[in-house]
């Protein structure tokens, strides 16, 4: 499958075009992660962040790959907004290579955004109530703050191209 891109929009086989904001939106998501991520990697590296941790190999680990995933999921926006995402790739078992069905896409990302959206809003919650309580220093904790700062974005960016990605994408007319 491919997409045809006519004045910046984006039209997938299987649904209406997307629209611009929507292929920006599905754009922004992985950049509004990336910050986070990189801080954990310069943590890792042992950069003058302003922490006072330094993780084991274990936790070096844990850290790199907590980075990688949060990063792939969010470049799995792109899925809702262009062909790929679409159809399942074809080495998954059962499924592979069959179309994505609708109602799954909208089930799987709102569930996503709902959950991106407690738990960013919950961390957020605890910096405002207990503040810096790491240890951090306070160039350090402002760094912490721009950098995760953007993870509030995702969830509610998320379901704005869910909610797109649903208009696109009507149910099939039910059977009499």
């Amino acid at each position: 499958m491919t997409s045809a891109t006519v004045s910046g929009t984006v039209h997938c086989p299987a649904g209406r075009p997307v629209p611009a904001w929507a292929v920006r939106v599905a754009h922004l998501i992985p950049l509004v992660v990336l910050p986070s991520g990189l801080w954990r990697i310069a943590l890792v590296a042992g950069l003058p962040i302003g922490a006072s941790v330094d993780p084991g190999l274990g936790e070096s680990l844990y850290i790199v790959s907590l980075s990688l995933v949060s990063e792939g999921l969010a470049l799995l926006a792109l899925g809702l907004v262009r062909p790929w995402g679409e159809v399942f790739a074809s080495w998954l078992p059962l499924v592979g290579g069959r179309r994505v069905p609708p109602r799954f896409a909208v089930t799987a990302a709102t569930t996503g955004a709902t959950a991106l959206t407690l738990i960013w809003g919950y961390a957020a919650w605890g910096v405002v109530v207990q503040g810096n309580d790491l240890a951090f220093t306070t160039p350090g904790f402002t760094l912490l703050l721009a950098c995760y700062s953007p993870l509030l974005l995702w969830g509610p960016l998320l379901l704005a191209l869910t909610w797109s990605y649903h208009r696109r994408h009507p149910a099939p007319p039910r059977r009499s």
